[in-house]
């Protein structure tokens, strides 16, 4: 709405205003939805034109400059941060909250 105050802003209008193809959107499908709406925040925030592993894929194959990044093998190593054992515990008992509301928690299955 701050971005383009005055007029409609609901998914059909910003899809016909950033070019975004909605034509298979017959219904409210919440999933086609999701996925149209991806596009256009995308376009509306600028930068990346694309939600999608295989663009960086096709990107890397037809010569793009970016993709994966080779590290030095001889770069220092990272650096391994323990949690404090009041950390440990506040995750524990949010795990075991978790496995009260659901009836499982593979996390607390896994320490077992």
């Amino acid at each position: 709405r701050n971005k383009h105050p005055g007029q409609k802003n609901n998914l059909d209008a910003l899809c016909k205003r950033y070019g975004v193809d909605n034509s298979q959107r017959d219904l409210h499908g919440a999933l086609l939805d999701a996925e149209i709406l991806a596009d256009v925040y995308l376009l509306m925030t600028g930068g990346q034109e694309a939600l999608s592993f295989a663009a960086a894929n096709e990107q890397k194959q037809q010569g793009g400059s970016e993709g994966i990044r080779r590290l030095s093998a001889a770069r220092s190593p990272l650096p391994v941060i323990l949690a404090a054992q009041d950390e440990l515990d506040v995750h524990h008992k949010k795990l075991e909250k978790l496995q009260k509301a659901s009836g499982a928690c593979v996390w607390l299955q896994a320490g077992d």
